[in-house]
């Protein structure tokens, strides 16, 4: 017996040694390997490139590109192939480089270090009109604005100012698309538009400051047809008819889409008709759009007899245009490190990027998350890459529920959904993704059932955790906020510590739908709730109702449960 234990031991020394050489082996060829392909990066760079002896001295952005695909060593591609490869990777991190620290240096700075690309010559859906001034401040296209860092190209964008009613689609660093009626900012040389489009390689998307821009294309006036325009109803004039309606138009023969055509093309978000007038215009504290008078009041308004009282002559017919609310588009990292960390939370499916979309509206600042979502960081939401505890967002998404996470914050806005909606929306998002329907073969598999079996108590104990642990918490429910917008928004930027002016949580009302809101409210054909499932969750509502309650808080709206 001690024979074969001291014949294991001697076994047991050499296989440890024997890992310990190949894990030095391997350390070894991994460094040979970084230092070949550093040697021909270098060597490539001094055969091509000038010395930028004027370029400043900067902080390092942080690394944002992996090797990726392509050269590899033992691969059978020659070395023409190689190079040109690793040129093309250098390019783009340079590219990345400008774009974090474009803002420090100087006009003088940017134009020693633009380089022209060679180009393809790609196909263009437009007419390209140039490449344009363009910054945060003085923006060269005042319209809408969208972003999407995985998949922009400039027919996408033009696509996107064409429905919206624009004439101008401009891109800039190679995600970004702006729409618009007017170019504000001078020309610039074509080659300072250096940045290809991120879903199109060869398309020139813009650059450092500069702007793409490209006509859409053309459509006679009378022929347009424009998506989300939708009638708001009849309203009462404000006693200040000039802080709203900017734009008075005379246009004889005028009808709703003339008036309509004419407000797209000043860029207003609103156009309103009275008797023989049209108006474009915003809304504002003293013209909500939150009191709407009878149909019949705008129907005498509208009436063309002489002998109609001028008492009548008061109303408008309010149209929403697909011109989006310029008023509370910029927003931006918080200026200073807050000390307070504020949550965000709710179950999954419960609509938090929609409120985010809200929060970032009014109140200019991103929000941030505890998880990385590359589809919500690809449309727009910055602050989905920042590190949570950075303090550089206004608050933070997280669906945790645990003691130890929920202690990590300060505050909370807590928000609440239906469960029976949660439910639904989180496995449709399971199921197609954040803007897609889960389909009726879905829902009859038994991933439904077990799906609803285990995220049904879920959504009652994150409610009751955080109610529990949370130092200081907001409740806000969903259905409120879609009910009633406007004040519910002003209450979550109020306990944010957030100055907001009225005009731009009105604006975050005018483009509350955002890019995350699902088209219709499609469902499946049959009831998916099955007798076992109501139960089961019409028992969590009353327990989570009566919690509410004896915490101080308003219990949960009368929809949720039949009472």
């Amino acid at each position: 017996m001690a024979k074969l234990l001291y014949r294991l031991q001697r076994f047991l020394r050499r296989t440890q040694l024997f890992l310990l050489f190949l894990g030095v082996a391997y350390i070894m060829a991994g460094s040979v390997l970084l230092l070949q392909r550093a040697n021909l990066v270098v060597t490539h760079r001094g055969a091509t490139s000038p010395p930028l002896s004027s370029l400043p001295s900067l902080p390092s952005p942080p690394r944002a590109l992996g090797m990726g695909q392509g050269y590899k060593p033992g691969s059978p591609l020659d070395d023409r192939t190689g190079t040109r490869w690793l040129m093309s990777r250098n390019l783009e991190i340079r590219h990345l480089r400008r774009r974090w620290f474009h803002s420090l240096m100087t006009e003088k700075d940017m134009s020693q270090v633009e380089r022209s690309t060679p180009r393809r010559n790609v196909p263009q859906k437009g007419s390209y009109m140039g490449c344009f001034l363009d910054n945060s401040k003085e923006r060269a296209l005042k319209g809408s604005v969208s972003t999407d860092f995985h998949k922009m190209t400039s027919t996408m964008c033009q696509d996107t100012c064409s429905a919206s009613g624009y004439q101008f689609a401009g891109l800039e660093y190679g995600s970004e698309c702006y729409c618009g009626n007017h170019i504000t900012s001078l020309r610039v040389r074509d080659e300072e538009c250096n940045l290809d489009c991120k879903g199109e390689k060869g398309s020139p998307c813009g650059g450092v400051g500069r702007l793409s821009v490209f006509t859409v294309e053309d459509v006679l006036p009378g022929q347009r047809r424009y998506r989300n325009v939708r009638y708001r109803g009849c309203f009462r004039e404000p006693e200040i008819s000039s802080s709203t309606s900017l734009v008075h138009v005379l246009q004889p023969n005028l009808t709703s889409q003339s008036c309509i055509e004419a407000c797209i093309n000043k860029e207003f978000p609103l156009a309103m008709l009275r008797s023989l007038d049209c108006f474009c215009g915003y809304a504002t504290p003293d013209f909500t759009l939150h009191e709407p008078a009878e149909e019949e009041q705008c129907s005498q308004s509208n009436t063309t007899e002489a002998s109609l009282p001028s008492t009548l002559q008061r109303f408008y017919q309010v149209y929403q245009t697909p011109v989006q609310d310029s008023r509370c588009t910029e927003r931006k990292f918080l200026p200073e490190k807050s000390s307070s960390l504020v949550a965000l939370s709710s179950f999954p499916g419960a609509g938090n990027t929609w409120v985010r979309h809200l929060i970032e509206l009014a109140t200019g600042y991103y929000t941030g998350s505890y998880y990385f979502d590359g589809t919500l960081y690809n449309r727009g939401f910055k602050g989905e890459k920042d590190y949570w505890k950075s303090g550089r967002t206004i608050c933070v998404k997280t669906h945790e529920s645990g003691r130890r996470e929920i202690e990590m914050y300060d505050s909370v806005i807590l928000l609440i959904r239906n469960p029976y909606r949660s439910l639904m929306a989180e496995f449709n998002r399971k199921c197609a993704g954040h803007l897609g329907y889960a389909t009726d073969q879905h829902w009859k598999t038994k991933e439904w059932p077990e799906f609803v079996g285990s995220y049904a108590s879920w959504w009652a104990s994150h409610v009751l955790d955080w109610l529990r642990f949370g130092r200081r918490v907001l409740v806000v429910h969903f259905e409120e906020l879609q009910t009633a917008l406007v004040p519910r928004l002003r209450s979550i930027t109020s306990f944010l510590n957030a100055t907001v002016t009225e005009d731009r949580l009105l604006c975050a009302e005018s483009n509350q739908d955002g890019h995350f809101k699902r088209s219709g409210a499609r469902r499946p054909t049959f009831d998916p709730f099955t007798h076992d499932m109501r139960g089961l969750i019409d028992g969590l509502i009353r327990a989570v109702d009566q919690a509410l309650r004896d915490s101080n808080h308003t219990g949960l709206p009368l929809e949720y449960l039949p009472r």
